[in-house]
């Protein structure tokens, strides 16, 4: 049985980030169209929107702590609402702009906030290795803190996935792999690049749980996650984790979608599991006055997020010198073309 006030807390989460995706979309065509030029606009660059993923973080995120690790792909944006990052720096990051988590430097792929122990990376699959390290150390130090990596269902055929399975196994560290199964790997239906109907299968192979919710339902994704992070909190071992979810939107803002029917589309369109969370909550009798209510905060802290992060200021150029692993030679920066030539004695 699932506690109401946690059914609410998953609803609104989910919310948030539909929401959240829905006006990230918005802000990001604009001065895009109508011939689609990714550089313009407020929002430059890729961007991967996760709309229709909900269920898989709000079910999962449930269970954890803010000493709890996430590591999240390159769709992260459901994942870092429901594990509670702050949203307004998160999003001045994706604008670009220098009150970002990391000063507007990483973009939507690569969020970063210690606070909540969230990272995501654009590199496929390469959460699994961070999340393994998270876990290792959880159990070196004898403290029951967990670590989840979130990735596509495309990602699992990678060697950083097997190889950091292997090594939770073998290691028994409390780690939680969720994959998401979305249908599409990019372009490609899991069907043609992966060798497993059901990822969860790869758990075999290392001995360790594996299991699927087949449903794009937040109630059964919760129950799941509670066993297998339960386990890891207990110092039961590793488990794997597969979640079918659905992708409303392309792959990423401006994709075309010609390789996919459009049947595929409306079928993902329907299958929508904030509906079917919003049923569960009237079925455990809350009313509609407290959904409305929860749905309105929702979309009120999205509002005021984007606002805010569209009146930071944005970073000086000269800015990108700092936060690298090693700055420029001296002279570099210098409005002389020719001064670090000249510090460091010519071009041999």
């Amino acid at each position: 049985m699932v506690p109401v006030t946690d059914l609410q807390e998953m609803y609104e989460a989910m919310v948030t980030a539909r929401h959240y995706e829905e006006r990230l979309q918005e802000e990001y065509l604009e001065g895009k169209q109508p011939a689609f030029d990714i550089s313009a606009g407020p929002i430059p660059g890729e961007l991967h929107l996760a709309a229709g993923h909900e269920a898989s973080g709000a079910g999962v995120c449930q269970h954890l702590r803010d000493d709890d690790t996430v590591t999240a792909p390159h769709r992260p944006h459901h994942i870092a609402v429901a594990k509670g990052v702050d949203l307004k720096r998160m999003t001045a990051e994706i604008f670009g702009r220098e009150t970002g988590l990391s000063k507007g430097k990483g973009g939507h792929m690569h969020l970063f906030d210690p606070d909540v122990n969230f990272a995501c990376s654009g590199i496929i699959a390469e959460g699994c290795p961070p999340a393994v390290g998270a876990g290792l150390a959880a159990k070196k130090r004898n403290t029951d803190s967990v670590a989840v990596a979130f990735l596509g269902e495309g990602a699992i055929d990678q060697g950083a996935f097997l190889e950091s399975l292997n090594m939770a196994a073998v290691q028994d560290l409390p780690v939680v792999f969720v994959v998401e199964d979305n249908d599409w790997a990019i372009s490609m239906p899991k069907e043609r690049v992966t060798d497993v109907e059901n990822g969860a299968q790869r758990a075999g192979g290392f001995d360790l749980p594996g299991t699927r919710v087949d449903a794009d339902d937040a109630v059964a994704v919760y129950e799941a996650a509670r066993e297998a992070i339960g386990r890891a909190r207990d110092r039961n071992g590793p488990s794997l984790l597969e979640v079918q979810v659905h992708r409303r939107m392309g792959h990423f803002m401006g994709d075309p979608q010609a390789y996919r029917s459009d049947e595929d589309e409306e079928a993902a369109q329907q299958r929508d599991s904030i509906d079917r969370l919003e049923a569960d909550l009237r079925a455990h009798g809350v009313d509609n006055e407290t959904v409305a209510s929860l749905r309105s905060s929702a979309q009120e802290r999205v509002e005021e997020a984007i606002e805010w992060a569209k009146e930071q200021p944005e970073p000086e150029p000269a800015d990108a010198h700092e936060d690298v692993f090693t700055n420029p030679p001296s002279g570099v920066t210098d409005s002389e073309p020719n001064a670090a030539k000249t510090e460091t004695g010519g071009d041999d």
